[in-house]
């Protein structure tokens, strides 16, 4: 059976696209027009809607997965930071009023040296939350 004949359209596309178009079409050994012509009848068929629908839920599956796992840092974080400071504060007491000039001196070495080891460790270090896991792991084996 003989195919229609296909009929000649033209268009004006913007110079990026065209580019794009050429470069698809030499990557995939097809002509530009079979190529415009396949993209075409893809946004034109019935399903384009649902396949679009598809990757948009897809995306917004992933991006759900992410904001779990960004919820579970969140809160590993600020628990870690409450026991710490709970732990902080019923370990030690006030300084008397001598010792304490001392004792701010000394703590703005140490928040330095723990600034720049924090530095470090976010630079190549395990994360956390991964140790977190692996503890945990550990111990309830």
């Amino acid at each position: 059976m003989k195919q229609p004949k296909k009929q000649r359209l033209s268009v004006y596309l913007d110079p990026d696209i065209m580019v794009t178009l050429a470069d698809y079409a030499a990557r995939r050994d097809h002509s530009r027009s079979l190529v415009a012509e396949a993209a075409i009848a893809s946004f034109l068929s019935p399903d384009a809607a649902e396949r679009q629908e598809a990757a948009t839920t897809k995306r917004l599956d992933q991006i759900d997965r992410r904001m779990i796992r960004l919820e579970r840092d969140v809160s590993i974080s600020v628990e870690t930071l409450a026991l710490f400071v709970r732990f902080w504060l019923t370990t030690n007491p006030p300084l008397p009023e001598p010792a304490r000039a001392a004792a701010q001196a000394k703590a703005g070495e140490r928040y330095d040296a723990f600034i720049g080891a924090l530095g470090r460790r976010l630079a190549k270090g395990p994360a956390l939350r991964q140790e977190v896991s692996e503890d945990v792991g550990d111990h309830t084996g």
